[in-house]
């Protein structure tokens, strides 16, 4: 009802007498009819300029805002940017009269979160001459920190299509950078955590297509702009690697020499970033996928500088940390890093001016000095894994490779002072391994150990080693001896244990199968 005729109340109100209720009190009831009913199209300049004519002349600051904030919303709902502005220059105007946005920031932060939602392309909102003016008058850091939030917030949910434009850029840099420098080392970690979540999200929305220079240049700035947030640096080196693979892709693998340089650039920035985290895993992970990116894109020299930052990295892991808000140990990550990275160095070509089996070496090196928690059996169990990489790094042809990079399998060609290399190597691991095996006899707790470790080893010389070898073959007899020395093992295990030999493609399998314990071969009856 009030809406339909809202131009008429509006020219009543201006009419009237201030006796029983001021007018600002009428111009805000009469505001919260038309943003909750839409009045006719016909009447919503003619209302807006009648009522906004009267608003104009309240002295009152707080009578002003009242109504200020609530018309502001009716403004973005029906009009333009040019009206918004116009509203925002006026609020602007009124406010800094005697400072007197310092007693009205909530009514101010309220305006700025009606204005927010109506805008779904901020091209628009920034292209408002006055809209980071009125974000200027939130003085007090905390008020501002909100406010700014609040706008990246809706930019990163409500904001539809990537953007590249200048305006939007510049302005988003500020406002995040105003919530990036209100982190300081008191800050609570979820504090950190929502700030980091929110700059990514803005940073997810930067896109320059396939000028990819742009892109990296944006990141550049962006990791200087916020170097104190850490989740923030990580997501830069993800995107940095991620650049490089699509140039990769575009490419098809054949890099002319000014894709070549520019890859080696974002090998430069990853490399550069990743020292500066303060999370060990943090730098650990990311030195591995950057390594592989750096191997994919035929940077080799620049692989092997991130492989070994990452093994001299391991010293800097300690035996227990915080994961996930709780003390926990971390071997089980330093176990899957090692695999993962054994994994990769299956593939990764010898540097021709270190030694033979140089970042193999090193890893084996970091396992030995990596300080282990007493009584545990993961360092054994990894370096079973390297056993594996070894007997993988024999093949006359790897089960696989990086296209357009030579393996050692190329290089070597075979090459028997390789493969005696690699032998010793695989000697001095089973001989360490079996000696830790056979001192696991004190308690039946050690025992259990004892068994599953000897499982583990014999699963594994199963799949990769020679089973014709008499010495081979004797060895995965004694394991599984010791496996089922004091019964710790269940039957059915036993039995799916055994069957990895069985279905070797090898005659010399079933001698060995028959040496095994008639015990066990009576499970398959």
């Amino acid at each position: 009802f009030i809406s339909s005729r809202a131009l008429e109340f509006a020219n009543m109100i201006k009419e009237s007498e201030e006796t029983a209720s001021p007018k600002y009190r009428l111009y805000v009831s009469l505001g919260n009819c038309v943003v909750q009913s839409e009045p006719s199209p016909n009447d919503q300049l003619a209302l807006l300029n009648t009522v906004w004519k009267e608003v104009m002349k309240l002295t009152s600051s707080s009578e002003y805002i009242s109504c200020a904030q609530i018309w502001i919303e009716f403004v973005a709902m029906h009009f333009s940017k040019k009206e918004v502005n116009t509203l925002l220059d006026d609020i602007i105007k009124h406010m800094t009269m005697d400072r007197a946005f310092e007693s009205h920031y909530s009514d101010l932060v309220s305006i700025i979160n009606k204005i927010l939602p109506h805008f779904k392309n901020f091209s628009t909102l920034f292209s408002m001459n006055k809209f980071l003016p009125y974000v200027d008058l939130f003085q007090k850091e905390e008020v501002k920190v909100e406010v700014c939030t609040n706008i990246v917030r809706s930019f990163v949910y409500q904001q539809q299509e990537d953007a590249n434009d200048p305006l939007i850029i510049n302005a988003m840099m500020y406002l995040c950078q105003t919530i990036h420098d209100s982190i300081n080392a008191l800050s609570l970690e979820d504090d950190k955590r929502q700030s980091s979540e929110l700059i990514c999200g803005f940073l997810r929305k930067i896109s320059f297509g396939r000028d990819f220079e742009q892109q990296l240049s944006f990141y550049v700035e962006a990791r200087s702009t916020f170097s104190n947030l850490e989740h923030v640096l990580v997501y830069l080196v993800h995107s940095v690697n991620w650049l490089s693979m699509r140039t990769r892709a575009v490419v098809k693998g054949n890099h002319t020499r000014k894709t070549a340089s520019f890859v080696r650039a974002c090998v430069a920035f990853c490399f550069i970033t990743i020292p500066s985290l303060d999370s060990v895993i943090h730098k650990l992970n990311l030195y591995l996928i950057s390594g592989r990116v750096a191997i994919a894109n035929g940077a080799l020299s620049q692989g092997d500088s991130f492989f070994k930052s990452a093994i001299n990295c391991l010293a800097e892991v300690p035996q227990y940390m915080d994961i996930d808000r709780k003390r926990q140990s971390t071997e089980p990550f330093v176990c899957s890093f090692f695999s993962n990275l054994f994994s990769t160095l299956l593939v990764v070509p010898d540097n021709p001016d270190k030694e033979m089996l140089f970042l193999i070496n090193g890893v084996l090196n970091a396992i030995e000095e990596y300080k282990w928690i007493e009584g545990s059996d993961h360092k054994y169990r990894v370096y079973m894994s390297a056993v594996c990489l070894l007997s993988a790094s024999c093949q006359d042809k790897y089960i696989y490779k990086v296209d357009k990079v030579d393996s050692n399998d190329s290089l070597y060609s075979g090459e028997r002072k390789f493969i005696n290399e690699i032998i010793d190597l695989v000697h001095k691991l089973l001989e360490i391994i079996s000696n830790h095996i056979k001192s696991l006899t004190s308690s039946s707790d050690e025992h259990k150990r004892q068994a599953r470790l000897a499982l583990g080893l014999f699963a594994r010389l199963s799949c990769h080693s020679d089973l014709s070898d008499p010495a081979v073959s004797n060895m995965i007899v004694n394991l599984w001896q010791l496996t089922e020395k004091h019964g710790n093992i269940s039957p059915n295990t036993l039995r799916r244990f055994r069957a990895i030999v069985t279905q070797q493609k090898n005659p010399s399998c079933q001698t060995l199968v028959n040496k095994l314990s008639t015990d066990v071969l009576a499970l398959d009856v």
